[in-house]
């Protein structure tokens, strides 16, 4: 079968824009999968006997303030074996390599967002997934050689994975109509907890039973099944779409109001700098995903870690219990995304509303949980499920700040995302620093107390900010004033004159 013919069949029985949702999802799944596969192969990678030893005596002094750590649980003191791999990486070397991607992933935000909305979002997004996974198969070699040259290849994974989330709020300014906005933007966002649900549990099966390598070969490997899909089967608009159907074609093409000459005409559009750095709810977004994310990462990268460290689970069921929360944070998504969208379809919220609560969803109530951590101390009952009700909250977000660049500035979503999510791209690289400063030769719950009550009161910041400053309005700056424009217009009111 021809891929023409195979284009017709699929568009025949799958509408285009439902095609793209899925597609898109999983994309953003397998680089999240990728994203994360290293905070749980590390746990296996490196030599924790070796380091034990190196810390035994070296702060004798200090042993009054290493506060209490969890003992091991009793069904594990006769079957334990110490799961050590071949590197001697200690806590700040740790911290770097789980760093390293972040520090990719902050520079290639605004060159994405830009490239996405003048040349293509599709073959955007399509790069991105394609240098995650060739780097993701060199990791094991650059492991074997040394620590600098994984956090160089995570820092090229980052720059990579760095242009996604402008590429897809360009993509789902095309894609997405008012009325299923909330639903396929949740959709597609929620990828981002699908790739951690698939990847988390998926590594730690390969890591204890395979080898730590096969996590980075099998994961790399399957994710060049999407590259081979994604080009025949999405496109960056419907006008430009060959198989999409007349009625969904007409459909998104009168509710989006999309027109040919007025996207050429806003691809050449100059990014009003000004208007958005003094744009009060442009800052409302910006601060919302800085604080938002460092929640975020909190739990992303370090849970594997305080799994084992504090809360001292094994490999196996520490994968498992770190996958648990985005599974459920998943299933919640859809739910909220639901019923938002019927709330909004009764006019019972507005899209300001809507965005200010599901905000509120994914800040004030993970920070409630988050300070419920800090209590539960050693309860690995009850720090578990608090830690699965935190990350399950923070999916609010994909309804709530995180869409509404779409709402306020449709024109420039892929700049915007990019420009926030620029700045959102700090915590990342200071959370596994911070973490790893913090609890440097001391693991014990105190201070992981520390860290996850800082990280409550940034929420609090996050939601307080958000309430106040967002808005749900096209901002008079989504469509500037250009040279050529201003022509035209003068031309017409001649030509109405006459």
């Amino acid at each position: 079968m021809s891929v023409m013919a195979f284009n017709e069949s699929a568009q025949s029985c799958v509408k285009a824009r439902v095609l793209f949702t899925v597609l898109a999802s999983v994309g953003l799944a397998i680089l999240y999968g990728l994203k994360v596969n290293l905070s749980v192969a590390i746990v296996a990678m490196v030599n924790h006997t070796a380091l034990a030893d190196a810390h035994q005596g070296e702060n004798d002094d200090a042993l009054a303030d290493v506060g209490f750590t969890c003992a091991t649980p009793d069904n594990q003191n006769s079957t334990h074996v110490a799961q050590d791999g071949p590197f001697v990486w200690n806590e700040l070397t740790q911290g770097y390599v789980l760093a390293g991607y972040f520090w990719g992933y902050i520079f290639t935000q605004y060159p994405g967002g830009r490239a996405a909305e003048t040349l293509s979002a599709k073959w955007v997004l399509w790069t991105s997934v394609f240098v995650n996974a060739v780097f993701t198969l060199l990791t094991p070699l650059a492991a074997k050689y040394h620590y600098g040259l994984v956090i160089t290849v995570r820092v090229i994974e980052g720059l990579g994975a760095g242009v996604s989330l402008p590429a897809l709020h360009v993509l789902l300014s095309k894609w997405a109509p008012p009325k299923e906005k909330n639903r396929i933007s949740s959709f597609v966002y929620a990828g981002m907890t699908l790739g951690t649900v698939i990847s988390l549990p998926f590594s730690g099966v390969l890591a204890s039973t395979v080898s730590w390598e096969s996590v980075f070969y099998i994961q790399g490997a399957l994710s060049l099944v999407w590259c081979l899909s994604w080009p025949f089967l999405v496109f960056d608009s419907p006008l430009n779409h060959p198989f999409i159907s007349h009625e969904e074609k007409g459909m998104l093409v009168r509710e989006l109001k999309l027109d040919k000459n007025e996207n050429e005409e806003s691809q050449s559009l100059s990014f009003p700098w000004r208007s958005v750095l003094t744009s009060v709810p442009f800052w409302a977004i910006l601060v919302a995903h800085v604080c938002n994310n460092w929640g975020w990462y909190m739990l992303l990268v370090e849970l594997p870690t305080y799994m084992k460290q504090v809360l001292r689970f094994e490999i196996n069921e520490n994968a498992f219990l770190s996958a648990l929360p985005y599974l459920v944070s998943w299933i919640f998504s859809f739910i909220l995304s639901t019923v938002m969208d019927k709330l909004k379809q009764k006019e019972l919220l507005s899209v300001v509303q809507i965005r200010k609560i599901s905000t509120g969803i994914a800040s004030v109530l993970p920070a409630i949980c988050l300070l419920g951590v800090a209590f539960a101390g050693c309860s690995r009952i009850a720090a578990v499920t608090l830690m699965v009700l935190a990350v399950m909250f923070i999916s609010g977000m994909y309804i709530g700040f995180l869409t509404n660049h779409v709402d306020i500035a449709p024109n420039f979503s892929g700049t915007l995302i990019a420009l926030t999510n620029t700045c959102a791209t700090i915590p990342g690289f200071i959370v596994p620093a911070f973490v790893g400063a913090l609890t440097h030769g001391n693991q014990s719950v105190w201070r992981w107390q520390l860290i996850f009550a800082i990280t409550a009161g940034i929420y609090v910041m996050e939601f307080i900010f958000y309430t106040i400053f967002a808005s749900g309005d096209v901002q008079t700056w989504n469509q500037p004033k250009s040279g050529k424009s201003a022509q035209e217009a003068a031309r017409l009111t001649i030509d109405t004159k006459i």
